[in-house]
Order: structure tokens, then sequence, then C-alpha cells
């Protein structure tokens, strides 16, 4: 087993000293760091990127060769760990503990040590592992003036305003596929420069929050339905990216049941738990979206849009539209006109 200490404030200089043990060259772009190795004791990339107020966020992509232990605490103040693991697994318990914990795939866990408590994060060998930590450290998070800690509940209101790091907590989550579509997106960012970091930051804040909404539910003892297993949620979250690739297709709950060999019962019951919306709730929504992308981007009139996206009927579509979007499609067509012309002045 190898064991890597790190001790670091910032998520830079930790990048450092994991990389004084697994090797490799570290690049920096943008503000956000990687870290690319391809030896004997593991190969992958770890990245890192530093936002205001305390706030950072890693990510391992490795496959390692050998047992990794990291050895995590701080000497000045006990971050706060959102964690969530996309593929493969990792262990987790604090040293004063004896037994680790497992994080497995799709799960997450909100982690902080007490003063002087270290974090002992175990990563098995021949495993490829991704998952990503979002780092808060408390001191610098309370001085953001609308960060709205009088809205958590008990448990981490205590947890966020603990800035002498008294006790540790740990709170490790259920299955949580939707977390992963986030995390997925911020995998692919194919975009550059301040629109990257831009994108990543609002990501970023959009896992913290719903890290902080399953906790919610946990504590009003909301858990996930225990009639789908985890096989069946991945097959149900594959279904729902396949209709938000392809809205046009004549989706039906039989059809639907059919392919994937799931009972409409557990479709619906797997669509309200991941989406929070029925099936037919879900592919109308996306075919909205669909729809008001369309007349964004391109200058198919309505209803050529109305067929591109799966619909057959334009008086139904302009009637769920406007139910969701507050105006009719012609109106939002034409608002999208005046507002290119405009686009179109400032540029000549």
């Amino acid at each position: 087993m190898i064991k890597i200490t790190v001790d670091a404030d910032s998520t830079e200089d930790a990048l450092s000293q994991i990389r004084a043990v697994l090797g490799g060259e570290i690049t920096e772009r943008w503000g956000e760091y990687t870290l690319l190795f391809d030896n004997d004791i593991a190969k992958g990339c770890i990245r890192c990127i530093n936002f205001d107020w305390g706030i950072s966020l890693m990510e391992f992509d490795v496959l390692f060769f050998d047992d990794i232990l990291i050895i995590d605490y701080h000497k000045s103040a006990n971050p706060l760990h959102f964690s969530y693991c996309s593929r493969g697994s990792y262990q987790h318990r604090f040293e004063n503990q004896c037994d680790y914990r497992s994080i497995g795939q799709y799960h997450s866990s909100i982690l902080v040590a007490g003063k002087s408590v270290k974090h002992f994060t175990l990563l098995q060998k021949d495993l490829h592992i991704i998952f990503n930590n979002i780092r808060i450290i408390r001191t610098e998070f309370l001085k953001k003036r609308n960060s709205q800690l009088a809205d958590l509940n008990e448990i981490l209101h205590r947890v966020f305003v603990d800035e002498n790091n008294e006790s540790s907590y740990a709170y490790y989550s259920p299955i949580h596929l939707r977390m992963e579509d986030h995390v997925k997106s911020l995998r692919d960012l194919k975009l550059e420069g301040m629109t990257r970091v831009l994108q990543i930051e609002g990501e970023v804040y959009q896992l913290i929050a719903m890290h902080i909404a399953r906790h919610d539910k946990h504590q009003n003892n909301e858990l996930i339905p225990n009639s789908l297993l985890k096989d069946e949620l991945n097959i149900i979250g594959r279904l729902g990216r396949k209709i938000l690739s392809d809205p046009s297709l004549n989706y039906n709950l039989d059809q639907l049941s059919s392919e994937t060999g799931l009972s409409q019962a557990k479709l619906q019951e797997g669509f309200k738990f991941l989406y929070a919306r029925t099936v037919t709730e879900y592919i109308r929504h996306t075919r909205l979206e669909a729809a008001r992308d369309l007349m964004n981007t391109t200058d198919l009139n309505i209803s050529q849009i109305v067929y591109t996206i799966g619909f057959t009927s334009r008086s139904y579509f302009s009637k769920i539209f406007k139910d969701k979007y507050s105006m009719t499609p012609h109106e939002f067509k034409k608002q999208v006109v005046v507002i290119n012309e405009n686009l179109n002045d400032l540029e000549n």
C-alpha cells in the first residue's frame, strides 16, 4: 500500500503533494490545474480549480496499480467535503474510527473532520475510479453575505457554522443518479476561458445544492424508492438521456416497457425519482425545451418545429408551450427575432 499525505491549504498545493508520490506533470490553464500520470503506480488524471469564498473542486479519474491510502488533514481549518463517485468505489473513515465506509458508484457523501482528526481515503488497486470532491473552507464561506445558511436544516447549519472544527460529521447518501448528469457535464465541458470557468463554477454550486437537498430528504426520511434496484435506475437514466438526445421519436409506455424490460409502474416510479416527472411529462418537457432551442438557433417556422420535435398537433403544441413559458410560440419567435436584430445592430 502506498500512502499519500495531503495537508496543504490550497488545492493546487495538495495536487503538488500528490504528484510527489504519483509522479507525472502538472499543467495550468484558466486557473484549472491538471496532473497527468502514466507509470507503474497509476494511470489517469487529477484536476482541480479554486473559486471565491473558500470553494474548490478536485476530480479524480484514475486507475491505480497498488492500493492507495490518502491521509488528508488541515492544520488551520478542516474543510467541509461534498463528494460524489461516478465510477468504481472508494472507502473512507476518520482517523479515530476502525471501520471504513464504502462509497460506491452514483453515491455521495458529506464529510467534515473535527479538530486534529484526519480523513483516511482508501483507493483500491486495479479499479478504475472516477470521483469528485467539492471542498468548502467554512471560515471563508461564512464571509459570503448571501450564503443563506439560515435556510439549512439543523444538522447542516451546525456543521457549516462550526468555525472551531469541534466535531466530525459524516453523511453517506444512497444512490443519486440525477447528480451524475451534472458531474458528467463537468467532465465533458468543451468551453474555454472565462465561459469555461463560469460554467464549472455554476455546476459546482448546483452540485452543492443537490447534496444539501438530498441531505434534507434524509432528515425528513424521504429515502429513494426501495422497489427500484441500482441496475434498474441505471436503465432508466440511460432511457432519459436517449429521450433527451432524440425527443422526436414516437415514445410510448408500452414500447418503452418492452425495450427496457421494466414494468410501466417501475418506469413511472423511476422517472418520478430521477426527473420529478412522469414519463409522459418528461417527454413533453424535453420536446418543449428542444422546440425553444430550435426557435433560438434556426430559421424553421413553427409548423416545421412542431413536426421536427415529434408533435402532430400545432394547436396542442401552442397550448402547452404557452402553459410552460407564459407566451405563445409565435410571441417567443418574434422576441428572438428582435433580440437577434438588436445584436446585429450592435455588431455593425
